[in-house]
């Protein structure tokens, strides 16, 4: 060991693995070579565990092999790509993909209808750009060099850019043309520039992670995410901001900001995806979430994300945080937006284990009245004395009149009572064994952020998390999963509050989909938020009720002053 690193780095080389795992600061003897039982004692404290002086002689043998194998199994390359042998699938034993003869349906826009405003273009949804670009009234290389220019003028203000893809951009705007001409039609995102969370693989590209460590890394391959929307005919204009290592706004260059107050941060780690998608700087984003990463930027920047169940789209490709909970999905200005972007990138490709197959029978002309709507009655009944929150909960409550006003009779729900909360060190732990080497060597110290609420400190802390609690929580989960999939028995979808509620991190333990959009606007001009929760698999239904709301209420038309 080099000495030099410190006794961090000595805890930060010692085991996640067990008991042993947790002993760290003082338990090797002064010779630093043999396990010290008095030391184990002390540390015991730290697993909130007590043995007696008979099991400590028995265990210090034990805990010493321990330390030899970590030792051995460190000179293992594992870089951030490898996923754990063990997979986590939302669908509890016994229960399978929904099975339907239905299809996805493409939304009709007639081109006619459709404004052609210099000023209203940057900001039309995908499906007004589509028929546009059909129609023949604009080109993909205009649109294209139309997005190009906004990403390099409004960048300079809200720092969501990490890498410009002009070259590729140009390129595959000229193809869509000519494709276009040709009758040779891709689909409806055909033509329609897009941005990339920095945390994708585009070869011939940096993927920085938004992390110092990484700013110059080029990983030779596409993300499937990447291949899938090439296919479909998209034009990668940018990879845009994240926040380092996929945790909040700020990153090697500075805070990305939220388009409708740039003196606030676009929230994360989506943050550069949803702050350029509504500045009108591309015509959708993708984005990932393992807790908020989607859904908390696109409340902060007035968005439409989407989290998609687990598994419904491939990370290959993508930085590995949480193998049981990250997610890919779109940002977008709308509903119908996210369903088309959603219907390109799904599906499984051979090399995300946790990938699954799964229809999507999103029909837009279809009547949402029939889906059955439940509301978090605990998150919407909360009495809040702070002026703020009182505030967030108008808007909640205007929503749910809304909803009525439109026909639906949503019934009230309660959520399970498990400590949800108390699961958090799943994330944490998964996260601090993809970037374990990270913390080893040292380079978690160029991170920007060095405060508690951290990576570089919650990776070092995750260090001392035991094997048998990490698993012990899992179980925990496997009972949220079963009590959560009860409590949605009676319904399809349901409303909540974006925060305040148990939703966010329980739906991200258990896998089940959300999408948040605009729901008002505060006295400041800032956007609130409503989202909506949907079964496993059950895009098609959330999808359905969100774009009823949403096309009712309009909030997500407005634009930013930038």
């Amino acid at each position: 060991m080099n000495h030099n690193l410190g006794r961090r780095r000595f805890i930060a080389w010692f085991s996640t693995t067990g008991i042993a795992a947790l002993l760290a600061p003082q338990i090797l003897a002064q010779d630093r070579k043999t396990i010290n039982r008095a030391a184990i004692a002390k540390a015991e404290a730290l697993a909130g565990l007590t043995f007696t002086r008979k099991e400590r002689f028995l265990m210090q043998k034990g805990i010493e092999e321990h330390l030899t194998n970590y030792k051995k199994l460190r000179e293992i390359p594992l870089p951030n790509p490898v996923s754990p042998a063990l997979v986590f699938n939302p669908l509890l034993p016994g229960r399978s993909v929904p099975a339907t003869g239905e299809k996805f349906v493409n939304p009709r826009v007639d081109a006619g209808t459709v404004s052609r405003d210099s000023d209203a273009l940057p900001f039309l949804p995908v499906t007004h750009l589509g028929a546009l670009l059909r129609a023949g009234h604009i080109s993909s290389l205009e649109l294209t060099q139309l997005y190009l220019e906004r990403l390099k003028q409004y960048d300079k203000t809200l720092r969501c850019v990490i890498t410009l893809t002009e070259d590729l951009a140009l390129q595959q705007a000229r193809r869509a043309d000519r494709e276009l001409k040709q009758n040779h039609d891709r689909g409806p995102l055909h033509g329609i520039p897009y941005g990339l969370k920095d945390l994708f693989a585009v070869k011939n590209s940096r993927t920085t992670w938004g992390a110092t460590p990484y700013k110059d890394q080029v990983i030779d391959e596409d993300a499937t995410v990447v291949t899938r929307l090439e296919e479909a005919g998209a034009v990668l204009a940018a990879k845009l901001s994240v926040g380092a290592l996929a945790w909040g706004d700020v990153w090697f260059d500075g805070t990305t900001k939220n388009p409708w107050n740039q003196e606030q941060g676009s929230s994360g780690s989506s943050a550069g995806p949803a702050s350029a998608t509504v500045a009108g700087l591309v015509g959708f984003s993708i984005g990932t979430e393992t807790l908020g990463s989607i859904i908390s930027p696109s409340q902060r920047c007035g968005a439409t994300g989407l989290r998609p169940t687990f598994g419904r789209v491939s990370r290959h490709g993508a930085m590995a945080l949480s193998w049981s909970m990250d997610k890919v999905g779109p940002i977008c200005r709308s509903v119908e937006d996210c369903a088309l972007v959603l219907n390109a990138i799904r599906g499984t490709d051979g090399k995300d284990p946790g990938a699954i197959d799964a229809p999507l029978p999103w029909n837009p002309t279809q009547d949402p009245i029939k889906i059955r709507l439940g509301y978090d009655a605990e998150a919407f009944e909360k009495e809040n004395e702070d002026e703020e929150e009182s505030t967030e909960q108008d808007f909640d409550q205007a929503a749910l009149t809304e909803l009525r006003a439109m026909g639906f009779h949503p019934r009230p729900i309660k959520l399970p009572e498990l400590p949800i909360g108390d699961l958090i060190f799943i994330l944490e732990a998964e996260a601090a064994a993809a970037f374990d080497e990270l913390t080893r060597s040292n380079q978690d110290d160029l991170l920007v952020r060095q405060i508690e609420q951290a990576w570089p400190n919650v990776f070092r802390t995750s260090r001392f998390i035991p094997a048998v609690e990490y698993i012990q929580a899992n179980r925990a989960r496997t009972l949220l999963m079963q009590q959560f999939e009860k409590t949605l028995e009676d319904i399809d979808v349901y409303v909540h509050p974006t925060y305040g509620g148990k939703t966010l991190l329980a739906a991200n333990l258990t896998g089940h989909p959300s999408i948040v959009l605009p729901n008002g606007f505060r006295k400041d001009g800032t956007p609130a938020s409503i989202t909506f929760t949907g079964r496993l698999f059950g895009e098609a239904d959330l999808l359905l009720v969100a774009k009823a709301y949403q096309d009712r209420t309009g909030f997500h038309t407005r634009r930013p002053k930038l």
